[in-house]
C-alpha cells in the first residue's frame, strides 16, 4: 500500500528565532490509519501540524514531506486544502463580519471547483449543512452568527468538525482538539470524527493527554521529545504515558541527539 503521507528526516526552525524545533522527524501514514503524536510541551508537536498545514513563521531546513505523490512543502495553503489536507486548530479563530453559512458555502464550492465539480446550489447546501450540524448539536442560531464569534470553546471545536465533514478532506490533522473541552463536548467532537472515518481517510491526532484517545482510538501512538519521535507503539503506549508521564521518554530524546 502506498503511503498517503511520508515525512522524511524533517528539520524545521522558527523563522524569528533561528531555533530548530523539529530535529529530524520521519513518519509514514497509510490511507485509513489513525496516528497519534503525544509529547510534553515544547516537544514540537504543534510546529509539525503547522508546517503540514502551511502556516507561516517556519523555515524548513531540510527533509521532505510527500502527500499522495505531491511535494507538500512546495504547495500553497489553498493547494494543500484542494489536495485534501485539513487542520482543526487548538484555538479556532473568530472572523467578525463573515457569516458562518456564507463562509462554509464559499469554502465548499471553492474545493468543488478545484475538484472539477459544479457548485452546490443554496437548497442542496442548506440540506447538507443542516444535517451535519444537527448531528453535532450545532444550533441554527450559531450557524447564522459570524464565524466563531461569541462561541464557547466547545462550540468552536464542533464548528471545525462541521467544516471537516462538509469539506471531506482525505487527511485530517487534529491539533490538541481536546484542549478546553469538557467530557460531553469531547464525546460529540469524537463521534463526529468517528462517523467521518473511512478506509481512504487518515488522521493525525496531536495531543498532550491520553483522554482524547479513549474516544478516537489510534492505530499507532508516537511519543515526540525535543523535535523527534523517540518511541512508537499502539494505544497501550498512551496509557503508559497517562500512568507515568513523559519521564521515561525524556532520556530517549537525549540519546537520539
Amino acid at each position: 500500500m502506498a503511503n498517503m503521507l511520508k515525512i522524511d528526516d524533517l528539520k524545521v526552525s522558527l523563522e524569528e528565532e533561528e531555533k530548530q524545533i523539529i530535529k529530524g522527524l520521519s513518519l509514514s501514514i497509510n490511507p485509513g490509519e489513525v496516528h497519534a503524536i503525544m509529547g510534553p510541551n515544547g516537544s514540537g508537536k504543534s510546529t509539525l501540524s503547522s508546517v503540514l498545514a502551511g502556516k507561516d513563521g517556519y523555515i524548513v531546513d531540510s527533509g521532505a514531506v510527500n502527500f499522495d505523490g505531491n511535494d507538500l512543502l512546495e504547495a500553497e495553503v489553498e493547494e494543500r486544502a484542494a489536495l485534501g489536507v485539513f487542520m482543526a486548530f487548538q484555538y479556532p479563530i473568530e472572523i467578525p463580519g463573515v457569516g458562518n453559512m456564507n463562509f462554509l458555502r464559499t469554502a465548499l464550492n471553492s474545493q468543488r471547483k478545484t475538484r472539477g465539480q459544479e457548485d452546490l446550489n443554496a437548497a442542496d447546501f442548506l440540506k447538507l449543512v443542516r444535517g451535519i450540524a444537527k448531528e453535532l448539536e450545532i444550533s441554527d442560531e450559531m450557524m447564522k452568527r459570524p464565524v466563531n464569534v461569541g462561541a464557547s470553546g466547545g462550540e468552536k471545536k464542533r464548528n471545525e468538525i462541521l467544516q471537516m465533514c462538509l469539506l471531506e478532506p482525505r487527511f485530517v490533522i487534529l491539533d490538541e482538539t481536546d484542549s478546553g473541552l469538557d467530557v460531553d463536548a469531547m464525546k460529540l467532537v469524537s463521534s463526529g470524527v468517528h462517523n467521518f472515518s473511512s478506509s481512504s481517510r487518515s488522521f493525525l491526532v496531536i495531543t498532550h493527554y491520553q483522554r482524547l484517545l479513549n474516544y478516537i482510538v489510534p492505530d499507532f501512538v508516537h511519543i515526540m521529545v525535543d523535535g523527534k519521535i523517540v518511541k512508537t507503539g499502539d494505544k497501550s503506549l498512551a496509557l503508559h504515558v497517562e500512568e507515568t508521564g513523559y519521564k521515561d521518554f525524556l532520556q530517549l530524546g537525549k540519546e537520539k541527539h
